[in-house]
C-alpha cells in the first residue's frame, strides 16, 4: 500500500469514491445527477490542487485508490508575541468497503498526524459521523467543546 498526494490523475476514482460515500450515507442522492456532481467535483479538485491550500491524501493499492483524506489548511490573524500557525480542517475521511477494519484508514490517519505535527499546524477540525466517533478517538482525536455556528436564512 502507498500513500501519498493525491494527482491530477486520480480525479476519476476521486469522484466515484465522493459518490458511493454520499449514497452510503443517504440513498435519496441516487438520483441526483452524477454528470452534474463530476463537473462540479473537476473544478473543485482542479483548484485544489493548484492552491496549495488543499491536500487530498489517498492510500493506493496496485492502482486503486482504497481511502483517502481531505486536508484543508485554515490560516489564522497574526498575533503580537506569537508565532502563528495554520490549523486543519479535515474532510471526506472515506475507505472503501472492502478495505474497512483492516486498519487501512488508522494507517492514513497516523500518516496525516505526523505529517501534522511535522508541520507545525496548530489542531485539527474534524466533525465525525456518530459511527466514526471511536475511530478517531481510537487515532488519539478528542471530543470538544461545541463550535458556535451561523446558519443565514
Amino acid at each position: 500500500m502507498n500513500i501519498r498526494l493525491a494527482e491530477a490523475k486520480d480525479v476519476e476514482q476521486l469522484i466515484k469514491m465522493r459518490w458511493d460515500f454520499t449514497i452510503e450515507h443517504d440513498e435519496s442522492k441516487i438520483n441526483c445527477s452524477y454528470t452534474k456532481f463530476a463537473s462540479e467535483f473537476h473544478s473543485f479538485f482542479e483548484k485544489a490542487l493548484s492552491s496549495g491550500q488543499w491536500f487530498v491524501w489517498v492510500v493506493e493499492e496496485a492502482g486503486k485508490i482504497v481511502s483517502h483524506i481531505y486536508i484543508e489548511l485554515i490560516h489564522k490573524v497574526p498575533r503580537p508575541g506569537r508565532v502563528t500557525h495554520p490549523f486543519v480542517y479535515m474532510t471526506n475521511v472515506y475507505t472503501v468497503p472492502e478495505y474497512r477494519n483492516m486498519g487501512v484508514g488508522s494507517k492514513l490517519l497516523s500518516f496525516i498526524n505526523n505529517w501534522i505535527e511535522e508541520n507545525e499546524y496548530e489542531f485539527v477540525i474534524v466533525w465525525p459521523s456518530d459511527e466514526a466517533i471511536p475511530y478517531y478517538l481510537k487515532n488519539g482525536y478528542v471530543h470538544c467543546k461545541e463550535p458556535m455556528e451561523y446558519f443565514p436564512s
